[in-house]
């Protein structure tokens, strides 16, 4: 089975000192949620593409912010507000869309807490409507899957073949996170070093001001 389904270590433990630690509750249980600086102190029984991140975060001398949350997944609004006040930063919603004819592939950042709808965006690119594209595009392009897509995994994505489109919205925040091809774990950095990240990876943003559905409908 490829290595994109396999998980870290439930309750891994981390030797670094940590920024900031909250308990949170999920369940009827009490767990620890830690924020810290840089990568993990030790990588065993993580994914090569995670490693590969943090390396290539290092190598460009970004600084950075991460949080573990094997027993929380971030699919839901309330796991995402947890996550949320551990990393002092909003959740940045990121979408891996394509073309009816699944030629052409964009991933779409925007804030974590703006609705989106497919016929707002397809104009604003000049092109068709654009659909939710399939796991294993995802997976060849980005080497990720469904719940863990991010900008960070555009470094996988050597021929250029994903346009990264950012909402304007996004950029009124200080930090952008984004998880580090695994969805148990959330990094969080400054907006302009998100900014170098993707242009190191040869990656210019396409940059849209995408209509809000809820100012909208007022």
């Amino acid at each position: 089975a490829s290595d994109v389904y396999k998980r870290q270590p439930l309750g891994e433990l981390d030797a670094k000192r940590p920024e900031r630690a909250r308990m949170v509750r999920k369940k009827g249980y009490f767990m620890e949620l830690v924020l810290y600086k840089g990568r993990p102190a030790d990588c065993t029984g993580r994914l090569e593409k995670e490693i590969r991140t943090y390396d290539l975060l290092d190598a460009l001398g970004l600084e950075y912010w991460r949080t573990d949350h094997a027993f929380l997944r971030a699919d839901t609004m309330e796991d995402c507000l947890l996550i949320e006040r551990t990393l002092g930063a909003r959740i940045c919603k990121n979408l891996f869309l394509c073309n009816r004819q699944q030629t052409d592939f964009y991933l779409l950042m925007m804030p974590g807490d703006k609705p989106f709808k497919t016929k707002d965006l397809s104009p604003l690119l000049g092109c068709s409507r654009l659909s939710f594209a399939g796991p294993e595009h995802m997976e060849r392009l980005l080497r990720t899957i469904p719940g863990s897509v991010s900008a960070l995994e555009l470094m996988f994505d050597t021929q250029a073949q994903v346009r990264l489109v950012i909402d304007r919205d996004l950029m009124a925040d200080e930090y952008i996170s984004g998880h580090p091809g695994i969805s148990t774990s959330t990094i969080r950095l400054k907006r302009e070093d998100l900014l170098r990240y993707v242009q190191a990876v040869k990656h210019e943003p396409t940059y849209i001001d995408l209509p809000d559905p809820r100012t909208m409908e007022k």
